[in-house]
Formats: structure tokens, sequence, C-alpha cells
């Protein structure tokens, strides 16, 4: 393995015109050196998201590649197949974890919880007053078609609006709410249980600034945002609508096709993505791992950071 400070053989080969990039030359279960490091986290300012394949890395690995880049959190809950030893790793089983859940089926749970064509595009956790800075995603089992991820960019989104309507949202905030539009089952509903004791909100510029690159972000997903604050629902409305769909649209966006052992990275203060809703009628397991770098408090281009309403704390998880 190459010494740390040694040249680094890293190739970075774009996937799309905006967002994506794959990764090679690079081994992410041994020692990096610091040419390494340097190449990936430029690569992943530059792309958003970058792709790793075939690295088959295992729990320890993967946590060692994530502290070269940033401190992981410890969630205070997890999936119930996570890996008891690695609290910093979430593991997500769709088929194991989602039939029944809070006495509901599979279709039916997801439903109720996406309300809208747009429902599913979410960065990790942004009603926290701190999001996760990045994800570590790495693929153990997938089934053999389906089950993509998709990211988009959401600085190339908001360049591509018009200077006015760029204007306009600078000066917006929003309430990023855990839950909201979720369509309540008549009488006991054990998932609106689930929110009242774990709720968490936050307002949040609607444009923050990357604090690395400088780059003006447009901070709308559809699964956590419902309401821009100081406008009537009348008004807002339409406003988010048409946010969502610029932050989506199809010449920002990268979608990945998974192969056991690849590893995606991606920025999440830049990007939203869109997990995979094609495989639950598949005979397919579909085991993923996840590790999450901690984050700051984002900051709109007023230089005024993000305000908690409800349920977290800078640093605290």
């Amino acid at each position: 393995m190459p010494k740390r400070g040694s040249r680094s053989p890293v190739e970075v080969r774009p996937v799309a015109g905006y967002t994506g990039a794959e990764i090679s030359g690079v081994d992410l279960a041994g020692p990096l050196d610091d040419a390494a490091v340097a190449a990936i986290r430029s690569a992943l300012l530059r792309w958003k998201v970058v792709f790793f394949r075939g690295q088959h890395l295992d729990h320890e690995a993967h946590l060692a590649f994530a502290r070269r880049f940033g401190e992981p959190v410890t969630p205070a809950r997890r999936g119930s197949v996570s890996p008891a030893a690695f609290p910093e790793i979430e593991t997500t089983a769709d088929l194991l974890e989602l039939a029944g859940r809070y006495g509901m089926d599979r279709e039916e749970w997801l439903g109720r919880r996406r309300h809208t064509l747009l429902r599913g595009w979410h960065c990790d956790h942004s009603t926290r007053v701190d999001p996760p800075a990045a994800t570590i995603l790495r693929a153990e089992t997938v089934p053999p078609y389906g089950g993509d991820t998709c990211w988009s960019n959401l600085a190339a989104a908001y360049a591509g609006l018009s200077a006015p309507l760029r204007a306009f949202v600078d000066g917006l905030r929003a309430e990023h709410r855990l839950g909201v539009g979720y369509q309540p089952r008549a009488g006991e509903d054990a998932y609106v249980r689930h929110l009242l004791e774990r709720q968490t909100a936050s307002h949040h510029p609607l444009v923050r600034v990357h604090p690395e690159s400088g780059e003006r972000l447009l901070f709308v997903n559809g699964y956590f945002v419902e309401q821009i604050l100081g406008l009537s629902r009348a008004e807002s409305a339409p406003l988010l609508q048409m946010l969502l769909e610029q932050a989506v649209r199809p010449e920002y966006t990268v979608r990945f096709r998974w192969e056991p052992g690849d590893v995606a990275f991606w920025d999440n203060r830049a990007t939203i993505h869109l997990a995979p809703n094609d495989t639950g009628h598949l005979d397919h397991p579909r085991l993923m791992h996840r590790v999450m770098l901690a984050g700051e408090v984002p900051l709109g281009v007023d230089g005024k950071p993000s305000e908690p309403v409800t349920g977290s704390e800078p640093g605290r998880w």
C-alpha cells in the first residue's frame, strides 16, 4: 500500500453531466494515503456523490473509511437488523423491516406516508438542526434487477433558477418536520404515536450556503418539508411544489445500479436522494449498511443559522 503523503492512483470518472462520479484505483478496505483522501474529497465536492465498485468492506473497514472524512454519528434509534457491535452503522433490510411495520403491511404504510409524487426525495435527517454532512452507504445483498438509487444536485438546481427567483428564495426559511403529510388511520395509529413520541422539527434556510465550497444550495425535499415560513399555505404550496420540481429535474440527477460490495458516498448538504420503490413485489432481499458523518448547523445567505423547533440540538444524537 502507498504511504501517507505518497502519490495516489485515484481516478475520477464523471457519470452524468451535473451529478455523480465513479472512483477507481483505490481499495477502501486498506489504509488510505493523504493524496487519496484529498482526491476523494475533491471529487465529492465537485460531483456531490461518488461511487466505488466492488469494495466488499466489513463493518470495521466501513467505519475506518468514514473516519478519514469526519466523525460518524451514533443514531439513538436504528433498525432491528443493525449490528449491535457497531452502533454507528444502520442496516436496512426492506423486506424484513417494512412488512408489518406499525401494524400495516408495506404498501399501506408507504402509501400513507407518500402523499405526493415527489414525497420520496429527501436528504438524511433534515428535521435535525444539524443534519449529517455526508452519508456512506454500502451494499451487501441486492436484487438482480431493481433497487437503484437516484441523487440530485441542489447546487445545480439553485443555479438553474432565474435571477429574480433566486433573489426571492434567498431570504426564505422552511420548516422541516418528521411525518409531514402522513395520512393517519382511523382509530388507533401506531405510527402517529411514534411521531408524537419522537417528533423532530427545525427551521432551515430555503437556500443554505455550503460550508466548504461556498455554493448556494436549494435546501428543499419532498419528505420533510411542507411549509415555507412567512407565507400562507395557499402561497407556500405552489411555490414549494415548483422548487421541488426544479430540484429533481432529470438533468440534475444520476441513477446508480447497485452490485454487491458497491459503496456510494454523498454530500448530504448538497444533494437529495430517492430510495427505490420498485422491489417490494420482488422476492429478493436488499441489505444495505449506512454510516453518517456529523454535520454543522446550516447557514443561510444572510449568515443566520437554522433554529431547532423540537427534538434535536447540535451534536447530540
